[in-house]
């Protein structure tokens, strides 16, 4: 897997603590301020790899979409700390608690599609959960599913593994209300997009633990990078996936690397077009929720 190529900012204060392939963490130089600043940059990722260049705005944009989700989903502990923002990563950065990750992705599935279609195909199940046959591809599932991935070390991929396998990382307790939390917190999130004609079709969270052993909402959350959004009337309407699945996430880069590379060595740049486009139905998702 590539990793990112444009150095860490210098912000006056912060020192840089770790780049993640497209996320920036600093730590505060004052000893006794805890917070971390988390910085999203422009980089865009797929299938493991960090791409060039980077989605114009993409970091703003992306930062603006967590926070207003952070704000409709209230009720749900998150990592967001009081404070300042530095000036020079105002648009695109946000204070967080520091929490002890928890080594889980905590997807959520509400329509079948990707690797969970693939899959599907091949055995009917997803994630090794069976379902109903017939299904085709962008169909909704009779119930969200909750299919837990672990989160590799840097430079692996991330592996889905099963519930029984997540207790074994986290203890039962805690993966119980990992599950529980998840599925709460994207059936929320989904009636919300459904009432601005979005289909909310998937999602990843991730979550740590305070000092006190509280569970909590961190990194980004529901954002185009960390979802697949798709237009509701398109869905309604389409006859083909393609038509059905008018995506305000990062599918359009997806869709252009697969048919553009065969997945050996670097990936090619993308093309001006791919991503105009893509910085375009990201904002246009931003216009349609908070509108």
């Amino acid at each position: 897997m590539s990793t990112p190529a444009d150095p860490p900012l210098s912000i006056p204060g912060w020192r840089h603590l770790y780049s993640g392939k497209v996320r920036d963490l600093y730590a505060s130089e004052d000893a006794a301020d805890t917070r971390i600043l988390v910085v999203a940059s422009d980089r865009v990722s797929a299938f493991d790899f960090v791409l060039s260049p980077g989605i114009t705005d993409k970091g703003a944009l992306l930062t603006q979409l967590s926070r207003w989700w952070f704000a409709q989903l209230d009720e749900f502990p998150n990592h967001l700390a009081e404070g300042e923002i530095p000036v020079e990563v105002a648009d695109r950065a946000m204070l967080a608690q520091s929490l002890e990750m928890l080594p889980i992705e905590c997807v959520v599935r509400g329509y079948i599609t990707g690797s969970g279609w693939a899959e599907y195909q091949e055995s009917g199940t997803v994630c090794g959960i069976p379902l109903p046959v017939g299904l085709e591809n962008g169909d909704r599932l009779p119930e969200p599913l909750f299919t837990p991935a672990y989160k590799a070390p840097m430079g692996e991929h991330d592996e889905n593994i099963t519930f029984e396998k997540t207790v074994e990382l986290v203890g039962a307790e805690r993966a119980v209300e990992l599950r529980d939390t998840s599925l709460a917190i994207y059936a929320r999130a989904a009636a919300i997009a459904e009432q601005h004609g979005v289909i909310l079709a998937d999602t990843k969270f991730e979550f740590g633990t305070d000092a006190d052993g509280v569970l909590r909402l961190a990194d980004e959350v529901l954002t185009s990078d960390s979802s697949r959004y798709w237009d509701a009337a398109a869905w309604q309407s389409g006859q083909t996936p393609a038509e059905r699945m008018a995506s305000f996430d990062k599918q359009i880069v997806r869709d252009w690397l697969a048919s553009n590379w065969d997945k050996q060595g670097e990936p090619p740049a993308l093309p001006d077009e791919i991503v105009e486009r893509t910085a375009d139905r990201y904002r246009e998702l931003i216009a349609r929720l908070t509108a």
